[in-house]
């Protein structure tokens, strides 16, 4: 894998370390979150099956005519993504903040899904 940048190669090297530990599995799926400049995007992940269970993001149709914050979208993301795990049986997830520290959107989105019911 090239890597373009020292700050990618750092964020590369954090992401591996912690997906040593970071696990999911039906029941309790590993929560996936990518965060670009202007979007979010969040993804439920069984890694023994290498499926992804579901998946949401700032992009979606309820938020996208929003006009709110970045930072506003990513706690719309953590609810919707959510309640549509609660919706299938999830209760439960593992996070895994991919190499982005846990802050800003990143913690907004963690949050705004803990208190939708969702057990981080």
């Amino acid at each position: 894998m090239a890597i373009k940048n020292k700050k990618d190669y750092r964020r590369f090297r954090i992401k591996k370390r912690i997906r040593k530990t970071v696990n999911g599995t039906s029941e309790r799926p590993r929560m996936s979150v990518f965060r670009s400049n202007k979007e979010i995007y969040v993804q439920l992940v069984d890694d023994f099956k290498g499926e992804t269970i579901m998946s949401s993001s700032s992009r979606d149709a309820s938020i996208i005519d929003k006009k709110v914050p970045k930072i506003e979208k990513a706690k719309l993301v953590g609810k919707l993504i959510a309640e549509k795990a609660i919706e299938a049986g999830i209760t439960s997830v593992v996070f895994d903040r991919n190499g982005y520290l846990f802050h800003g959107r990143v913690k907004a989105l963690a949050d705004a899904a803990k208190e939708a019911g969702l057990k981080i």
